[in-house]
């Protein structure tokens, strides 16, 4: 079990205080949601941890969220406005030195704002917080050209592999998308390492998980402090068949890789016959972002 001296149960308590305060003072709304959930995340590569409930009565196996992205989604298809939740999130098969099973997370959803908007909202937010530095925008293809030389966005998959090979990395890959996530976890984030604040924004529309797509760029942003991530943001996917499009494409991928096949989320897509007003959400993780604030 770890444990925590005094100053550091200090630092992450103004941390949240400050965030909660900078929250009302945008008049967004603090919510809680289930963590408790009837459908497990099918994303390929999060897995959530099961467990069995009610075995005295009738036993049923339920997931604990990996995040509370759903759930919120369904209070802003039903009219909340802005809202915000820190919260506690498990996820099973976590490996690495970055990552928990359980973490501190904030959520939140800004209305009416793109990705464009909701960066500048972030990059003020953690000043606010004490995270110091010049604050860098790079787009996924400006990334790969001044670190790697590469044009990404243009590469086929048979290129790309050459290119590994040429740094001696590996080309084991069924998908594209998974060897642009890799050659730029190899090729970039050494190099973002560099820089205090970062933000690398409009990847390649193969990987926009359930961010809009536009004129070929997936519009999603992920913010690095010192090489590190911390933060995943979208222009929001507003309207149930595109979800459901994702869900069923990320389980594809799952039965390739002899992966389980998951139930989706029913009554998610169900709340969003009306489709999700014009939003952008980002999630941001509290201890990483600590880690970077003197």
């Amino acid at each position: 079990m770890a444990l925590f001296s005094k100053s550091a149960l200090e630092k992450k308590a103004n941390v949240l205080a400050k965030i909660r305060q900078f929250f009302d003072t945008q008049s967004v709304l603090e919510v809680q949601t289930r963590s408790l959930l009837d459908t497990p995340v099918t994303d390929v590569y999060i897995d959530s941890i099961s467990l069995q409930v009610n075995e005295a009565i009738e036993a049923k196996t339920q997931y604990l969220h990996t995040s509370p992205e759903l759930e919120m989604k369904k209070l802003l298809a039903q009219g909340s406005g802005d809202i915000y939740q820190i919260c506690q999130v498990y996820r099973d098969n976590e490996q690495g030195v970055q990552n928990f099973n359980e973490f501190t997370m904030l959520e939140y959803y800004r209305l009416g704002f793109d990705s464009h908007q909701l960066m500048d909202e972030v990059a003020t937010l953690i000043n606010l917080l004490g995270v110091e530095g010049e604050v860098c925008k790079l787009s996924y293809a400006q990334a790969f050209e001044q670190f790697a030389h590469i044009d990404i966005l243009n590469s086929s998959f048979a290129t790309l592999k050459t290119i590994a090979k040429s740094h001696q990395l590996s080309t084991d890959f069924d998908w594209i998308e998974d060897l642009q996530i890799f050659l730029f976890s190899a090729l970039c984030e050494p190099k973002l390492a560099q820089l205090p604040v970062c933000f690398i924004y409009d990847y390649p529309a193969e990987q926009s998980a359930l961010a809009k797509v536009s004129a070929g760029l997936a519009r999603r942003f992920e913010l690095y402090l010192l090489g590190v991530e911390v933060a995943n943001g979208y222009d929001e996917l507003q309207d149930a068949p595109a979800y459901e499009q994702i869900f069923n494409r990320e389980n594809e991928k799952r039965r390739r890789l002899n992966k389980p096949f998951l139930a989706v989320d029913t009554c998610f897509l169900q709340q969003l016959n009306q489709p999700l007003p014009q939003c952008a959400g980002v999630a941001i993780g509290i201890d990483r972002l600590i880690a970077n604030i003197a």
